[in-house]
Parts: structure tokens; sequence; C-alpha cells
């Protein structure tokens, strides 16, 4: 949707393939996400399968990664107010890391209490991971990131960079880094790796 002829260092799904194909892969993809859920081979539970699939419409159709992607279009050059740029990037982005932290809660049968604290860690690794996705654009080249880099600014897209600066998003992920770790410390040395992934994802190049 954000038109780049080049990701991962490669030629786009769109431009290497074409844009009704590239729909029809997305939407392929998608739907198998479901497939493999609902799969026999999948030794769950029913009722858990359910739970899964709930969750993850939830958090990819207009409440989570769709419905995110719709306002992040819808947001171009406007001035909007961190809140809701907050908001939208935890939609479209944060969604995603939501479900993938609760599935694992859901599949070990935690209570809704839990299930609903890894969905909020989730949603804070996929905020920092976006905000981190911008800080690459906005500094970083396009040879290191594997993408045309800079594209944010002219498109007047509405990220924490455009509304507070570079310097004070960098502060903004140190918060939430901060947050998520205060949030980890009770599961001591078994966090450890996630404190690392964070880090990790702040000080990427791509």
């Amino acid at each position: 949707m954000d038109n780049d002829k080049i990701r991962r260092g490669k030629p786009s799904t769109h431009i290497k393939f074409g844009e009704s194909t590239a729909v029809l892969a997305g939407n392929s993809l998608l739907t198998m996400a479901f497939e493999i859920l609902a799969s026999p081979s999948l030794k769950i539970s029913e009722k858990i399968k359910i739970d899964l699939i709930k969750k993850l419409s939830e958090c990819s159709g207009h409440l989570g990664i769709a419905g995110g992607q719709y306002l992040d279009l819808s947001y171009e050059k406007k001035r909007i107010s961190q809140n809701k740029i907050i908001e939208m990037e935890i939609k479209k982005t944060g969604k995603l890391f939501s479900f993938c932290s609760a599935a694992p809660a859901i599949i070990k049968r935690k209570n809704s209490k839990e299930i609903k604290f890894f969905e909020n860690i989730g949603s804070e690794i996929g905020l920092l991971f976006q905000i981190a996705d911008d800080l690459i654009d906005f500094r970083g080249s396009s040879k290191i990131a594997g993408k045309k880099t800079g594209k944010d600014q002219k498109k007047g897209k509405a990220t924490l960079i455009s509304l507070l600066g570079y310097i004070n998003a960098v502060k903004y992920c140190d918060r939430i880094i901060l947050k998520i770790n205060k949030n980890l410390k009770q599961y001591g040395q078994n966090s450890k790796n996630i404190r690392e992934t964070l880090n990790y994802i702040l000080h990427r190049d791509k």
C-alpha cells in the first residue's frame, strides 16, 4: 500500500508479479492462517482453536491491522495528535505482535487476566517495532535498510518523529522498553531473550 518498489533488498511483490497477484497473495496468506489453526493436524482442543481464530480475527481485521492501515493512509498530510498516532501504530503493527504474544497463553489455558497481560506486552513491542521502523526510514540508508528510505516525510506520514522530532521519538522508545522490562521483571531470567530482543528492535538497521 505504500507502493515501495523494494523490500528486504528485493523487488516488492506487486512490482515483480503485478498488483492483482500481490493482493491475491495477501488474501491467500491471511486465509491460510485460519486454515492452519482449524486443521486437524494441529493437536489442540477445538475450544482453544476457536479462541485463537477469534483473537487472530480481532487483531487482523478492522480493530487491528486493517483498521490501523486505513488510519495510516487517512492521516497523511494531516496534523494528528500523539494519542491518535500511537493508537494507529498499535493497530497497524502492535496488534500483530499482540496476537503472537497472547497465543501461547491461550494455548496454555491461562486466565483472561494473564492473556490480557501478554496481549498488552505484545502491543507495546509492536509499537516499539513500528516507531523503530519509522526511525530507520528517517535516518537509514536504502542500502542498509533494503528499501527506499525518507519516504515517510515525502508522503507526509503521521509519525511520532514528524510530531515530536527524532530525539524525542528515541526517548519515547526508551520509555517503552523500560515499561516492558518493568512488567516482565516478575519472570526473571525467563524474560532475558525478550529483553535482548527489545534492544535489538530499537537499534537494528533494517
